[in-house]
């Protein structure tokens, strides 16, 4: 019933001769594109990207037998790595303690996140087949590791629709230093879905935060030129027919008006509590830490206002981390890097957790935290790891994740997957469940194909669902 009453809609205002016509069809378009309403728990996804590679071993996946076989050569076949300089075995310079109800082991790398483990489930038995940061990072956005697919933000924008007309529905925060991962812009692009589905990038900790979001000239004028284009851009429109295109950028343009005041407005966290401002961290005098607080703030402010999809981006620390894309890319010096990207990330995602618990957010809210692979169990010359895709971790929290619990497992050297190996695409499968969209259904026709996020594959991880 609800279908046939969007498909009448449409053919009505498709006919319609008045441009308000078009733009309502547009609007329509862009909030019902699966032509229903889904039913999932979630209904907004938080992404905590580690770009570079957080290694699981140093982290959520301890192994004693690291310890027992410290500096000795590995007992079973090295694969080749990026680099290819491989050392011994290397112990965890980092203790792993039992936390919260549950006892899930997490490492004083995050004492923070130790804190909410009752919340986090950890999937110790991730996968991919990428070894290099570009195709690693545009397969765990997209599923393909190559330019042009749309990521899952865009994914899960198009299956969702808008949930509010004067924000974006896919946003991606920086703040500081931080720049795109490896790969770019466009890891975060719409690919060949819609363009109102692409990325908008909020600078968390710049004013304005979106570029040239200010008016140029005054409120007459501007509304003025504004109509002006909607005319000639309704009038094209109408000439052409349906346009999937035309329509995608009359709804940007007429959603760029509307951020005009409603970004500013999130953005503004003068009226946060003190108590909010020590949680997250943000008055910290680590520069790097504090702009990622506000990162974490804001993303539980874009919560809130109902933004389907946020990703939070790391910054280069100044001292001992990777570069700017890959700030977790540690090949040398590996403890006093994690130590600082670490403490840079802790306490502000484990105060966004805190905080949306608090707030009766958390359970509409699905937090993901994970980087496009692990590192290895052995060194990089003297004291560093090189990347490792055969198996890692990351973890999930909030809308239906049942906390505290581990799924799979690595080998007894934390080098391969070895119990219930999970692929990227059984990542998104559990993501897009967790929002109410099948992604066995869940298509869009494109060369002349139903393409998928889950391409053919992907399998829900139902043991870590509540």
């Amino acid at each position: 019933m609800y279908a046939e009453y969007v498909a009448s809609r449409r053919e009505l205002l498709r006919r319609s001769s008045s441009g308000f016509g078009l733009l309502a069809l547009a609007s329509l378009n862009a909030r019902t594109a699966l032509g229903k309403i889904p039913s999932g728990k979630v209904k907004t996804v938080i992404l905590c990207y580690m770009s570079g590679g957080v290694s699981h071993v140093d982290s959520f996946d301890p192994k004693p037998k690291l310890t027992e076989l410290d500096g000795k050569t590995m007992p079973v076949e090295v694969e080749r790595t990026q680099f290819n300089n491989n050392g011994n075995i290397f112990a965890s310079p980092f203790k792993f303690k039992k936390c919260g109800q549950s006892g899930l082991e997490i490492s004083s790398l995050f004492p923070h996140l130790r804190g909410v483990a009752d919340e986090i489930a950890v999937v110790r038995s991730m996968t991919t087949p990428f070894n290099e940061h570009a195709q690693g990072n545009f397969a765990m956005h997209s599923g393909f590791p190559f330019l042009g697919h749309p990521s899952a933000g865009a994914w899960i924008s198009y299956g969702l629709g808008s949930a509010n007309d004067n924000l974006p529905s896919y946003v991606v925060l920086q703040s500081g230093q931080a720049t795109a991962p490896h790969g770019g812009i466009g890891l975060f692009s719409s690919g060949f879905l819609p363009a109102q589905h692409q990325a908008s990038i909020l600078k968390a900790d710049k004013q304005p935060a979106v570029l040239n979001i200010k008016p140029s000239q005054p409120g007459e004028i501007q509304s003025t030129w504004l109509e002006f284009v909607r005319q000639q851009d309704t009038s094209f429109a109408v000439e052409l027919g349906r346009n999937q295109n035309v329509e995608a950028a009359i709804e940007n343009y007429e959603t760029a008006f509307r951020m005009q005041s409603a970004v500013p407005d999130v953005c503004d966290i003068s009226g946060e509590s003190e108590a909010t401002r020590k949680l997250y961290g943000l008055d910290d005098p680590d520069t790097e830490k504090a702009a990622y607080a506000r990162q974490a703030l804001l993303a539980r402010r874009l919560t809130e206002k109902g933004v389907r999809f946020i990703e939070l981006s790391c910054l280069t620390k100044r001292i001992g981390a990777g570069n700017a894309p890959n700030p977790w890319d540690q090949h040398g010096d590996l403890e006093k890097g994690h130590r600082a990207m670490g403490y840079q990330v802790d306490q502000p995602i484990a105060a966004l957790i805190r905080d949306l618990r608090t707030r009766g957010l958390l359970d509409q809210t699905l937090i993901v935290f994970t980087g496009e692979f692990g590192r290895t169990p052995f060194t990089q010359g003297s004291n560093g790891r090189d990347h490792n895709p055969f198996g890692f971790s990351l973890w999930l929290a909030g809308g239906g994740v049942k906390g505290g619990t581990t799924y799979g497992a690595t080998d007894e050297l934390g080098y391969h997957a070895v119990e219930n190996p999970v692929s990227i695409y059984d990542l998104w499968a559990t993501v897009l469940h967790q929002v109410g969209i099948d992604h066995e259904t869940f298509t869009y026709r494109y060369a002349g194909r139903d393409v998928r996020l889950t391409d053919v594959h992907g399998n829900v991880l139902h043991d870590i669902l509540v």
